[in-house]
């Protein structure tokens, strides 16, 4: 018998490995032109169709250009914007699952305590007026969790937890340092006790050793308190060592999706390839062994998407078909899905492979 699908006030959760399952989301902006007689005059397509599965417990990775849709697409599934068309079905702490895209604002209060962001910029994300204690409690008063005393023991606890002493709840932002302030970041996300946190770049406004730290911070809390991560960045190398696995998003579009070692060492899409091509090399000898793969700088305006595949304008390996007909994303090779016509035939290069060509050019 056919289960049926879930309505926005929620059904009982089938035996679905999906913490949070997106199906066909996008997100367009309206264009607007100022003057007398305003109008929109057309939209953006910042998000573009998604199918998206987030499972249980990992960190699934979300990469690509700056302007392709990531932040976007993390703040439909946050609900920071409600999204144009699709769902986004959430499985709760109660059981249930939710699309939350359908939800009004009082129906989604108690699953946005359960889903949340820690942002990018360290700095500009905290209000200088608020101390530690403010800041990181706000969210327990937000969503009626905790007050007075109770509050301000539940934050020193999270403090503790990142990092931080409780001695210092009382001193404002300016006080600290662009890596502590970026705790605090984390321990405001976590202090609702959430199942879901979606860390949009994090780490990318850090200096390189504070990031590690930040990182293995993550990967501690994780551990502790059974997190999934939705991990938003550009850096595919901090992607490489904390992610399972990769989505690559182009224009709005997942293009190609897989765990993390088989796309890193096989990329099945042309775009992965050339975002590949650019991970800096440890290791001196390997340095010389691959090419850099330069896209062209034109990239597509999202307001009008190219006609067949989105990146056929500026793929080397592009042919007439690619200008007039879209690929989906379809498996490839057991769960490694990609979007391209010809991702079972192209050899691309990876990360300490070999070199890549046409069909029949070899290996």
């Amino acid at each position: 018998m056919t289960a049926a699908a879930p309505s926005a006030a929620g059904t009982p959760a089938e035996a679905d490995p999906a913490l949070l399952r997106i199906e066909d989301l996008s997100m367009r902006f309206p264009i607007r032109r100022r003057g007398l007689f305003a109008r929109t005059t057309g939209h953006v397509h910042a998000v573009n169709g998604v199918d998206l599965t987030i499972r249980p417990g990992e960190v699934l990775g979300l990469v690509g250009e700056s302007g392709c849709g990531k932040t976007t697409l993390g703040r439909c599934i946050a609900r920071s914007e409600k999204p144009t068309e699709g769902r986004v079905e959430y499985t709760g702490a109660d059981g249930r699952v939710v699309d939350l895209a359908g939800l009004d604002r009082r129906e989604l209060r108690p699953y946005q305590s359960e889903i949340r962001v820690v942002f990018q910029d360290p700095f500009s994300s905290l209000n200088p007026r608020m101390n530690l204690l403010q800041i990181v409690g706000d969210p327990l008063r937000a969503y009626d969790l905790a007050t007075g005393s109770e509050l301000e023991e539940r934050v020193a606890i999270m403090l503790r937890k990142v990092g931080l002493s409780p001695a210092h709840m009382r001193r404002y932002p300016h006080a600290f340092s662009g890596g502590e302030r970026q705790r605090v970041n984390i321990a405001r996300a976590l202090i609702t006790e959430p199942r879901l946190v979606i860390t949009d770049e994090a780490v990318s406004a850090l200096d390189v050793s504070i990031r590690a730290q930040i990182l293995n911070l993550l990967r501690d809390l994780q551990d502790e308190f059974d997190l999934t991560y939705l991990f938003i960045s550009h850096d595919l190398s901090v992607v490489e060592s904390i992610c399972n696995r990769v989505a690559v998003m182009y224009l709005g579009k997942i293009v190609e999706l897989a765990d993390t070692g088989e796309l890193y060492r096989r990329p099945r899409h042309p775009y992965t390839e050339a975002l590949l091509s650019a991970v800096p090399r440890p290791d001196p000898r390997l340095r010389d062994q691959t090419r850099r793969i330069r896209l062209s700088d034109d990239f597509p305006d999202p307001a009008a998407p190219p006609p067949g595949c989105f990146f056929h304008t500026r793929c080397h390996y592009a042919q007439d078909r690619c200008s007039t007909e879209r690929p989906d994303l379809r498996a490839v090779d057991g769960t490694h899905r990609a979007a391209c016509h010809f991702s079972a035939d192209l050899n691309l290069v990876g990360v300490g492979t070999g070199r890549s060509g046409r069909p029949g050019d070899g290996d």
